[in-house]
């Protein structure tokens, strides 16, 4: 019963500790505020890509909607740069999700990606499509 408990609370400590380091992990916006060329509409096992049209006010539309989701902030860049990350967190264990969107070849690219895990369950690209719903 002794190695048990002990094993119990090895789990139950190590749980916490991930928990914690999801939440407190430093999101460096080199690595995030990115936008790779060759992208294709589409779902990934992770993450997501969307496009549409840019009518010169797009962005500034996205900006608003996204800005309004709630447990999203704005990790790097702006409307008037043409580029912005955000970081949006699950509700419960606090994962972050990047989701970059940016102002290219007269077209709005947003690609949505998990930083933990193989796989976003589809969370990255229902999002993005409930964002592009409201616009």
């Amino acid at each position: 019963m002794y190695y048990l408990t002990r094993i119990f609370v090895v789990l139950v400590l190590s749980l916490i500790a991930f928990a914690v380091y999801v939440r407190l992990a430093p999101s460096n916006a080199e690595d995030w505020h990115v936008l790779p060329d060759g992208l294709e509409p589409g779902d990934g096992r992770s993450s997501a890509v969307r496009v549409v049209s840019d009518d010169g006010n797009t962005l500034t539309r996205l900006d608003t909607i996204i800005r309004d989701t709630s447990r999203t902030t704005v990790l790097a860049g702006s409307v008037d740069e043409g580029m912005i990350t955000y970081v949006t967190r699950s509700a419960l264990w606090g994962f972050p999700d990047y989701t970059t969107v940016a102002r290219r070849d007269g077209r709005i690219v947003l690609y949505g990606r998990a930083r933990f895990g193989k796989s976003d369950l589809g969370v990255n690209a229902k999002r993005m499509d409930g964002w592009l719903a409201q616009l």
